[in-house]
């Protein structure tokens, strides 16, 4: 049984992100692979992105490219079971307490496809759901080895301990943080990369974002949102018994816990509000290169 160190607790508290290489067995991550090819390949026959695939806009039935899966833990029970395993729990306990519950949305698999993969701009998760209390982390699971080529997930050290940045653009919610007008050095942001297998871990309030893929190799990533059982999203909850059922370990329970932690309102939703490759299409200051930008620029 995978337990963290009482270093690898300190720094996560003091950093707000870890990588544990081979958190995974190899058997896990194989059967998993081979779930995410097949949903790749009955992409050909999906024209649009729905609430199950999201496709780059290059994406043809001849061609398919998706760039995420969303809620693979609801969509498959293999992930499902992932997602309540003593695997993944026992690595997460310790950082957010025994009785914890998985984030119903907030698990996707993120594909960044050979040479085209679409970037993610800078964020913080928290800004897309404030809760009573910030002990709410996301782990990745790298399906494929990840290097700094092929896109990795950035973060930016112990920026869960600082304020949560505007996520809007022209008074509307944008899920991304304007690189220009915040302020933020993001060259001090560092790569999480590892083999297959690796998994990540990062605090809801950390900064973080990823790259395009520029290498020829894919970078397909799980991720996946954990709560402590006692944070209650602000936005409200319209399903007692679904969002009970969601609980992985530990009881549910009535009494929220309340701390003092910075929060902005995701509000106003964006016209286009079905992901957040969607939502970040509205950012006016863009971070990272954009796929169509960067093949034109091949092409002259």
């Amino acid at each position: 049984m995978a337990e963290l160190s009482g270093e690898q607790i300190a720094f996560y508290r003091e950093q707000g992100y870890l990588t544990v290489p081979g958190a995974l067995d190899p058997a896990t991550v194989d059967r998993l692979s081979a779930i995410v090819d097949e949903w790749t390949a009955a992409a050909s026959g999906v024209s649009e992105s729905d609430g199950f695939f999201d496709l780059e806009d290059s994406h043809r039935a001849s061609d398919p490219r998706v760039r995420r899966f969303k809620r693979p833990v609801r969509n498959h029970p293999e992930f499902d079971a992932l997602a309540r395993s003593d695997a993944v729990l026992d690595l997460i306990s310790p950082l957010i307490g025994d009785a914890l519950r998985i984030s119903p949305t907030d698990n996707k698999i993120n594909i960044k496809a050979p040479e085209y993969g679409a970037a993610v701009e800078w964020h913080q998760d928290w800004a897309f759901y404030p809760y009573t209390n910030d002990d709410l982390l996301a782990i990745g699971v790298a399906l494929d080895d990840c290097a700094e080529e092929n896109g990795p997930l950035l973060v930016i050290p112990g920026s869960h301990k600082g304020p949560v940045h505007d996520h809007h653009t022209n008074g509307v919610f944008c899920g991304a943080i304007d690189p220009v007008a915040s302020g933020i050095d993001f060259r001090q942001a560092v790569p999480l990369t590892g083999r297959r297998g690796t998994m990540t871990i990062h605090h809801a309030r950390t900064i973080h974002g990823s790259a395009l893929n520029t290498s020829a190799q894919p970078r397909r990533l799980l991720l996946i949102m954990y709560a402590a059982a006692d944070a209650w999203p602000l936005l409200g909850v319209s399903d007692l018994a679904d969002f009970n059922s969601d609980m992985a370990r530990g009881e549910a329970t009535l009494s929220p816990r309340m701390t003092e932690v910075p929060v902005r309102i995701p509000l106003p939703p964006p016209a286009l509000n079905g992901s957040i490759y969607e939502r970040q299409s509205i950012l006016e200051n863009k971070y990272f290169e954009v796929y169509d930008e960067t093949q034109n620029a091949r092409s002259n």
